[in-house]
């Protein structure tokens, strides 16, 4: 096993403790680099004194999204204060460098030191990684996800796959995935054929439930609905289809929600190294700590915007008939067991599912 400066490990993880075997878990680290922030003001000035460092940061989010500014915005804010402004983010939205699964290959190769993704793009880098996105129609919860994540251990097996391309992987928050369409869906004959804007193992389960998904980047995705290219779309779910103005075409958002998922930021490790170490231990443990404060807002966010959506937009909330959500489930099961068969990192992260799901009844 191998612990790379950052304190990613490479090793086994085990999959009903959330541990590693034959090192040092990461999140133990994290959390000692959090201690270490609290308690290390001399290294910020040498760091000062060294001359500011600056990042870019390639987002997959447009600047409309409400991600770009109450995630990565506010991360970006919370580095520099914690570096006293020594450490600073340049943000940049979809497109400007790169878009979608494109952000990965930017960042592994140094072009940029940071980006935000949907660990959906890189279900062809990492075997779990289509489980740190979220299987559809398995986790019910917020919490469900957050402790599948950075407890349990499916983070800690991609990672197990990126840092031998020299990238590593954190969860930015917990999210639900939700339709909005333009058109109402009150039996399986309406769902059938929808043309939906999708990504990552959400366009295998949506076909299999019998829609015609089809990826389409943010930064298309109003136009593609206003011209009817699609019936509609996954952006988040209310808070993104608000900032993202989706309901002003859409006017049926969709439950129950078809997955919890993430988002993710990737980082060049060869830059994370390059940091000093109080910058580093700065950057870390403000994307940890943030992970889960970030969660809680969001569920909290989504009320809001639905309920704004409603007095605003004339949305109408529907629920998906009981035909449409056999098909869902079974689908579901087909994805869980498709994707465990990529190798052992995904076998383990399907165990990790299933044992979960056996926890909270759901199997």
């Amino acid at each position: 096993m191998t612990n790379t400066t950052d304190g990613t490990t490479e090793g086994t993880t085990n999959a009903r403790a959330g541990k590693t075997t034959g090192g040092t878990n990461r999140r133990a680290l994290l959390r000692g680099a959090g201690i270490a922030a609290l308690a290390a003001p001399a290294f910020i000035g040498k760091g000062m004194a060294q001359g500011s460092v600056r990042w870019r940061v390639q987002s997959h989010w447009p600047k409309a999204s409400s991600s770009f500014t109450a995630s990565l915005g506010v991360l970006a804010d919370e580095v520099s204060k914690r570096t006293d402004g020594a450490f600073k983010l340049e943000l940049f939205g979809a497109g400007e460098f790169a878009k979608g699964p494109g952000i990965y290959d930017l960042v592994r190769k140094g072009v940029v030191a940071m980006g935000t993704i949907s660990p959906s793009y890189i279900q062809d880098d990492a075997q779990a990684a289509s489980f740190l996105y979220g299987i559809p129609g398995t986790l019910r919860e917020s919490w469900e996800m957050q402790h599948i994540v950075k407890n349990l251990g499916i983070e800690a097996l991609v990672n197990e796959d990126l840092t031998k391309q020299g990238v590593q992987i954190l969860a930015e928050k917990v999210l639900p995935t939700e339709l909005t369409v333009t058109k109402k869906i009150e039996n399986v004959d309406d769902f059938r054929g929808l043309k939906l804007r999708s990504s990552g193992t959400m366009l295998d389960y949506l076909a299999k439930a019998g829609a015609a998904p089809q990826y389409i980047p943010g930064s298309e995705l109003y136009q593609a609905l206003s011209s009817g290219t699609v019936d509609g779309a996954h952006w988040g779910a209310a808070v993104g289809a608000k900032s993202m103005s989706l309901w002003e075409v859409c006017k049926y958002h969709v439950k129950p929600p078809l997955a919890q998922t993430t988002d993710a930021f990737i980082l060049n490790m060869n830059e994370l190294e390059k940091l000093d170490d109080a910058m580093r231990v700065a950057l870390l443990d403000a994307i940890e700590t943030r992970f889960y404060a970030r969660s809680v807002e969001y569920v909290h966010a989504e009320a809001i915007a639905l309920s704004q959506g409603i007095a605003e937009n004339g949305l109408e909330v529907i629920t998906l008939p009981q035909d449409v959500l056999d098909l869902l489930a079974k689908a579901s099961i087909e994805i869980l067991d498709t994707e465990a068969q990529k190798g052992d990192r995904a076998e383990q992260a399907a165990d990790i599912y299933k044992g979960l799901m056996r926890d909270l009844g759901y199997a």
